[in-house]
């Protein structure tokens, strides 16, 4: 009878100990199988979420209990989540059930129109397009963030890289650009914005034209001295690409006579001074370029006939002539006609 009971006592302490271990291991030992990003959006099912999740970690059991204890299927939180190497199961719950998001890279770049933002902003966090272009077009906010329209809004997008969560309400997404291009202005560049005598917008509006006509940033203090030679002695700028946005054809590669006729606020040769808002979201070289431009008695510029993405300056009229007809003999030999 002792034997048996000792016998009984014997197993049960093993069974205890294996059950101890298997606890151990299973909910606190590396649970990932494979790291991977899950995207748990607003429509997606409890369901749903594990038939995405389990396929990358192991505990299955142990996941569930887990899960059901912490009541998991009726309280976890939509966002970006990072599962990776070394997480247990614990954290990989808890992490569902609090909403603790890895945040996502959102890329701003070479847009020009406020829908084409939304379009790839869209593609990076969870709004979609319709939602986030009926902010950016919202004249009460941009009224609030102190524009006189959406259009002028726009200037508050700077390009670069931010860190946002996945979840980010557009609103949200435009009130952190905007203490992003406060930011950027009281770091010593509105300050040097009094010399040009331009306002935050018309900074960026010239900055946006200077871009349009070069890629290259050792050129762009230049011609955004051109411009300023032209807004200063009240010459009308003349700058194709506001044409190209008049007349919302950015693939026109050539400006004919018929274009500079097009009737808009934004095209140059028929309305002196600045456009009234950006033509497109200029780079931040473009942006200090129009701060730091540079001197000098430039008044015309036109893209060098080698097409290496510079420009012949002129001081008058019949020099610039002269480097455009070599220009346009150029387009002429490649056939470029639009």
């Amino acid at each position: 009878m002792k034997k048996t009971l000792l016998r009984i006592f014997l197993c049960g302490i093993v069974v205890g100990a294996a059950v101890a271990v298997w606890g151990v291991v299973s909910f606190k030992g590396n649970a990932v199988v494979e790291g991977r990003e899950l995207y748990v959006g607003r429509d997606v099912t409890y369901e749903a979420l594990l038939d995405s999740l389990k396929p990358s970690i192991k505990h299955h059991l142990a996941f569930d209990l887990y899960a059901e204890r912490l009541n998991l299927a009726n309280s976890y939180k939509k966002g970006h989540y990072v599962v990776e190497d070394g997480m247990n199961v614990i954290e990989i719950v808890r992490m569902l059930k609090l909403g603790l998001q890895t945040p996502v890279n959102v890329t701003m770049n070479n847009v020009k129109m406020p829908a084409q933002l939304a379009g790839k902003l869209a593609t990076q966090i969870e709004a979609d397009s319709v939602e986030i272009v009926e902010v950016l077009t919202d004249k009460a906010l941009a009224k609030e963030l102190g524009f006189d329209s959406p259009l002028t809004m726009f200037s508050i997008f700077l390009p670069n890289t931010y860190e946002f969560y996945w979840t980010v309400k557009p609103r949200e997404f435009v009130e952190r650009m905007y203490n992003e291009y406060k930011r950027f202005w009281e770091g010593g560049r509105d300050e040097k914005r009094k010399r040009s005598g331009l306002d935050r917008v018309e900074v960026a509006t010239l900055a946006s034209i200077v871009y349009e006509e070069t890629r290259k940033v050792d050129e762009m203090p230049r011609v955004a001295g051109v411009y300023m030679n032209r807004l200063q002695t009240g010459m009308p700028l003349q700058a194709d690409p506001t044409i190209k946005y008049a007349m919302q054809d950015f693939g026109l590669r050539r400006i004919l006579n018929r274009h500079l006729k097009t009737p808009s606020p934004y095209n140059t040769y028929i309305n002196k001074g600045l456009p009234p808002s950006p033509i497109c979201m200029p780079s931040i070289e473009a942006i200090d370029a129009v701060l730091n431009y540079e001197d000098h008695e430039y008044l015309f510029f036109c893209a060098r006939p080698t097409f290496d993405g510079y420009h012949n300056f002129a001081k008058n009229y019949s020099e610039h002539l002269r480097n455009a007809r070599a220009y346009q003999a150029e387009l002429n030999k490649r056939n470029i006609k639009k």
